[in-house]
This record gives C-alpha cells, sequence and structure tokens, in this order.
C-alpha cells in the first residue's frame, strides 16, 4: 500500500484531514502524527490486528507495551481497573501534557497492547492533533514513537519516512515540526509510592514535589 500524506495544521487541524485520518483507523490503518514531542505512531489500541501492525512497524518485541493517548478525562474510566488517589492531584496539575500515567488495566484491555503486564500508560495530550484523533476514535490511540524500536525519534514527517522505510504505516499526517526534546514522562501509579519508569518532559522533581497522598 502506498503512504498516503496529507498535510495538517497543528494548532488548528482541517476536520476534513482529520475525518480522513479517522475513517482508517475505524478500519484497522495505522497513522503516524504530529504530538507535543515528537511523532507518533497511531492505531486504535482496542483493535489488536491494528495494534500488531505497529508492532511491525516498529519492528518492537512483544514483551514491550504499547502507551496509549485519550481524548478527554472521561475516555480515561472504560480502561483502567481503578484510579488510585496518588493519581488524581497528578492529572490535575499535569493533563493536558507529556506525562504518561500507568495504570492497572481493565478486563478489555487487549494483552497485545500491555504487552502481558496487566497495566497501561496513559496519557490526555495538549497537542491538538493527538487529542482530537482521539477524542474523534472515542476511544484510545497507541501513541509509541514513529522509529524504528531503540532508535532515534522524529519530529519531522521527513524524520518519519526515514526512520521507517522498510514498513511504512498507511498515512502520514505532516503538520511540520514538532518541539523534540524528550518524549513523555512515565510514571507508574499502581505503586505506593509511585515509580518513574523514564524521566521525560515533566521533570521528575515536579512531579514528587507534589503533596500527594497517601
Amino acid at each position: 500500500m502506498t503512504l498516503e500524506i496529507w498535510t495538517v495544521d497543528q494548532e488548528t487541524p482541517e476536520p476534513e484531514t482529520l475525518a480522513r485520518a479517522l475513517a482508517l483507523l475505524r478500519r484497522g490503518g495505522t497513522v503516524a502524527y504530529p504530538t507535543e514531542t515528537f511523532y507518533g505512531l497511531g492505531a486504535d489500541a482496542l483493535n489488536e490486528t491494528a495494534v500488531g501492525k505497529i508492532y511491525a512497524i516498529k519492528e518492537r518485541g512483544f514483551r514491550n507495551p504499547l502507551p496509549v493517548i485519550i481524548g478527554a478525562r472521561e475516555d480515561l474510566a472504560p480502561l483502567v481497573a481503578d484510579v488510585p488517589d496518588i493519581a488524581v492531584p497528578l492529572m490535575q496539575d499535569f493533563w493536558p501534557g507529556p506525562l504518561t500515567l500507568v495504570f492497572r488495566a481493565a478486563p478489555c484491555v487487549p494483552p497485545l497492547l500491555t504487552a502481558g503486564t496487566g497495566k497501561i500508560g496513559i496519557r490526555l495530550s495538549s497537542h491538538p492533533v493527538a487529542r482530537e484523533l482521539a477524542r474523534r476514535l472515542g476511544g484510545p490511540l497507541t501513541a509509541t514513537s514513529a522509529n524504528l524500536s531503540g532508535q532515534k525519534e522524529a519530529v519531522s514527517a521527513q524524520e518519519v519516512r526515514e526512520n521507517l522505510r522498510r514498513l511504512e504505516p498507511d498515512a502520514l499526517l505532516d503538520g511540520g515540526p514538532t518541539p523534540g526534546g524528550r518524549g513523555s514522562t512515565v510514571l507508574d501509579v499502581t505503586m505506593d509510592p509511585p515509580v518513574l519508569l523514564r524521566e521525560g518532559a515533566v521533570p521528575s522533581d515536579r512531579i514528587f514535589r507534589k503533596d500527594l497522598p497517601r
């Protein structure tokens, strides 16, 4: 299949472009899209076949779970077994934004997505394109970086194509350059105290300086 490249305004994404991407996602397709850090690889995270395509594109081992983006806070509840008290102030202060919180996954979440861990990493993106795609999808959108596993992340559509020459996604939303820097910070809130899994765009000292409930 030939890669479709669609230009998108990162600040005010065009409804018709989002609609084309959404139709593709609902058919089980894959879309590369800009986020507040790097370009991500999107698929309907509740469609195991589509999730399998993301693993194939990235050449990623099935032991590594895939994080997701949601479009609104209310989309969290169906995906998680519970929301620990410790997560509430973190979501209030850092969502929307580049903080991925790891929860216990609800039964509806495919084991392939969680790599059998029983946990799911979720963030509410601050990027208009990423958040609107997830909101229109009405469920989680995979949010792994658009690169081969372990390789450099992409901050432009051109870099996405260079990164993924072996097996491209079905479509690419070209919004121009993204900020880059560091990926999302990843924090496991299934444990008390929470465990930092990856230092990223939200500094850990901002997180742990919070008066988190015990």
